[in-house]
């Protein structure tokens, strides 16, 4: 494949393939009128619907969407204002967080949020130990004053920490609710609470919307939630339809099929002419990544920091981007998405085959060796993934390593990544919340942290995680912007030398929706906030 085949190719392809599917008619229902729900077009990545054990971009959406958290992001994507919380205090040394609660607040059975349910809530993320559970790693403590006042205490500083609770995994539940159908808050949460599936057919929040039906890989449905507290939403309700492809998501806006379509790419946008609907280039915070995983027990070669370096330099950084979003995306340094404290000034991605076999070599495979990459099959943020993982088949076999290709359901991947298990895997990433912390906590060489065990930190040469944890900590402690930028910036450029998580593309996202549709923006914590989408 030439560097700038994958554009062409997929201008081509997809111009066919809209030309012939709108001779054909389509099966899926027509969005509703102005009054009736929204249908949004996406290929959804759902693992729960639980708060504490949903970790997907479309949780991110559903969430923030039927759970309100105490504060929440404003436009800006930097801003923090209320939600939950109205006001709030922050001891000096960043450790002590008071909020005082909405008393309009209320939960879709209209019911009070009280500061007993905000306990609960934190106390159960952190203990049921899903995969937001990294989110109260600090927690020490959750204090009920009275119903309105709740005083929450990190065991050290944490400066990130009103970001952390603007995440959608946040979002506070009705505690006797779902106490009443298995959930609990219990240190052994992680076995003892049983309320997974009853979450699949039942929501339990503050938010705008509730939970009406979801139908694994058809569609997730919500209706307004008429007992909301704050501005009640504008549209009756949202069907999240499962539409796998681009090309499919945009023939369904174009026929007026879906009201808004999420990951149609750049190419794809290009070769649809819609006049009934807008398509909208904005820069994310979002990106898809490769992992090296040393400790994985299938590596079929030591996985070394020269060969990771190898792996490294031997991909075609402009090309991937060329190749997956037709140019339109932006190379990513670090683990920290570009825009996002620490980032400033990072020396970008380099490819060097000839360094590459050199380092090959030096660590004794000058051939090469064999290898699997896993992904999940699906398009994210306008990337094909299987197309993603073809180049960088095409690039490594440059030096001699030769890929097999694994795609798996997303739920699968997820599950192979982890005790470790995968060598070498592609993944995405899209924010939880504004801020650097998350990343070092999710990706960074940190003791118990997710890649972190995934790479084998304490078992494998050079990641012991020891002086990392140090330098996350001074960066937790930072009060003012110029010292949080430097603390981040010297862990990013530790990630990058561990070269654990290579970053491939940080593509730009691609608005998609019908011009009778107002109020769809990009969120950093929310993705798609659901609530402030109007129509016509």
């Amino acid at each position: 494949m030439a560097r700038r085949s994958r554009p062409a190719l997929s201008t081509r392809l997809a111009a066919a393939l809209l030309a012939s599917v709108f001779l054909l008619p389509f099966g899926s229902p027509k969005a509703g009128a102005a009054d009736g729900p929204i249908v949004v077009a996406r290929d959804m990545d759902i693992n729960s619907l639980d708060p504490a054990r949903a970790y997907c971009d479309t949780c991110q959406i559903y969430l923030s969407s039927v759970y309100a958290t105490l504060l929440t992001l404003a436009a800006d994507n930097q801003t923090i204002i209320p939600s939950l919380a109205k006001s709030w205090e922050v001891s000096p040394d960043v450790t002590t967080f008071t909020f005082h609660l909405d008393p309009a607040a209320t939960f879709s059975d209209g019911s009070p949020v009280t500061a007993a349910d905000v306990k609960w809530t934190l106390e159960r993320l952190k203990n049921i130990k899903g995969g937001p559970a990294y989110l109260m790693d600090s927690l020490k403590s959750v204090e009920a004053k009275d119903d309105k006042t709740v005083v929450i205490t990190a065991t050290t500083p944490n400066s990130e920490f009103l970001g952390i609770l603007a995440a959608p995994y946040t979002g506070i539940i009705n505690s006797k609710l779902a106490s009443a159908n298995g959930a609990n808050a219990k240190d052994d949460a992680a076995t003892s609470d049983t309320s997974d599936t009853w979450f699949l057919a039942n929501s339990a929040g503050a938010g705008p919307f509730v939970l009406e039906k979801y139908t694994a890989d058809d569609s997730l449905r919500l209706t307004r939630n008429d007992k909301y507290w704050g501005k009640k939403p504008a549209i009756s309700g949202v069907v999240l339809k499962q539409t796998a492809d681009a090309v499919t998501q945009a023939q369904m806006l174009q026929s007026g099929a879906a009201d808004i379509a999420m990951q149609v790419d750049p190419d794809t946008a290009k070769t649809v002419s819609a006049p009934d609907a807008t398509f909208k280039s904005v820069a994310s915070f979002n990106y898809v990544y490769a992992a090296i995983s040393p400790a994985a027990k299938s590596a079929p070669v030591p996985l070394t920091k020269e060969v990771r370096e190898a792996i490294a330099l031997a991909l075609d950084y402009k090309g991937i981007i060329d190749f997956t979003v037709g140019g339109d995306g932006k190379e990513q340094p670090s683990a920290i998405p570009n825009g996002y404290p620490g980032t400033t000034d990072l020396p970008a991605p380099v490819s060097n085959i000839e360094k590459a076999k050199e380092l090959l070599a030096k660590a004794g495979h000058p051939d090469g060796f064999a290898m699997e990459l896993e992904f999940p099959a699906m398009n994210v943020y306008g990337v094909d993934l299987s197309l993603l993982a073809q180049k960088v088949q095409q690039d490594l076999g440059k030096i001699g390593i030769k890929l097999s290709l694994k795609p798996v359901p997303f739920t699968v991947w997820a599950s192979d990544i982890d005790n470790p298990g995968v060598p070498f895997a592609l993944g995405f990433f899209a924010p939880d919340y504004f801020g650097s912390a998350q990343y070092v906590q999710y990706f960074g060489m940190l003791p118990g942290m997710p890649w972190a065990k995934r790479a084998g930190v304490g078992s494998q040469p050079g990641l012991d995680g020891k002086e990392q944890l140090e330098m996350y900590h001074k960066a937790l402690a930072a009060t003012d912007a110029a010292a949080q930028e430097k603390a981040y910036h010297d862990l990013a450029l530790r990630m990058i030398d561990d070269k654990i998580i290579v970053p491939l593309v940080s593509p730009n996202l691609v608005l998609a929706y019908r011009n009778d549709v107002s109020g769809v923006r990009y969120s950093a914590c929310c993705n798609l906030p659901l609530g402030e989408i109007e129509k016509k």
